[in-house]
């Protein structure tokens, strides 16, 4: 089993979304990431699907996705070839001076952004590769996570390539 991200360009009209995300779950494929959003063109919108099989899941996974009407362009980022990042919310407790403190030190460590301060909580933004989120949510778990928000992977290729005109 192998992860594979997947970018696409579909188009921007309401319904897509469930269209594309119910063609992978009507055959069985797990979607561990889905993340959309406008591009540069108000009239496409960008989607980048991560999500774990063998080459003929995706293989299954691109074939089927270019057969939907709403895809303009699909092209599989392999994780050597890409950039990707993902970004995290998370509120931890901070409710006494060395919780506080060792919060604070991880979240200048791990280059992550203070974003809101309480007396008993921060709320801290972090952006990296999953690795790195996973990483930051573990080393968080024992100061008491009150809240999670995570983005999902978006991804493009490196150099002038561009989704587009892959």
């Amino acid at each position: 089993m192998k992860k594979y991200i997947v970018g696409m360009l579909v188009a921007n009209e309401a319904g897509v979304l469930t269209r594309i995300s119910g063609l992978f779950g009507r055959r069985g494929f797990n979607i561990e990431s889905l993340t959309v959003g406008e591009t540069e063109d108000p009239a496409l919108s960008r989607m980048t699907v991560t999500f774990t099989g063998d080459e003929y899941t995706r293989d299954q996974v691109i074939r089927q996705a270019t057969k939907c009407v709403d895809v303009q362009y699909i092209k599989e980022l392999p994780l050597e070839k890409c950039i990707s990042r993902e970004l995290v919310m998370l509120k931890v407790a901070t409710d006494d001076a060395d919780m506080r403190k060792d919060v604070m030190d991880a979240i200048a460590a791990f280059k992550a952004k203070q974003i809101d301060y309480s007396s008993r909580s921060v709320v801290v933004e972090l952006t990296g590769e999953s690795a790195k989120i996973d990483s930051f949510i573990e080393l968080m778990k024992p100061y008491g996570i009150l809240e999670l928000c995570r983005t999902g992977t978006v991804a493009m290729d490196r150099g002038t390539t561009c989704l587009k005109n892959a």
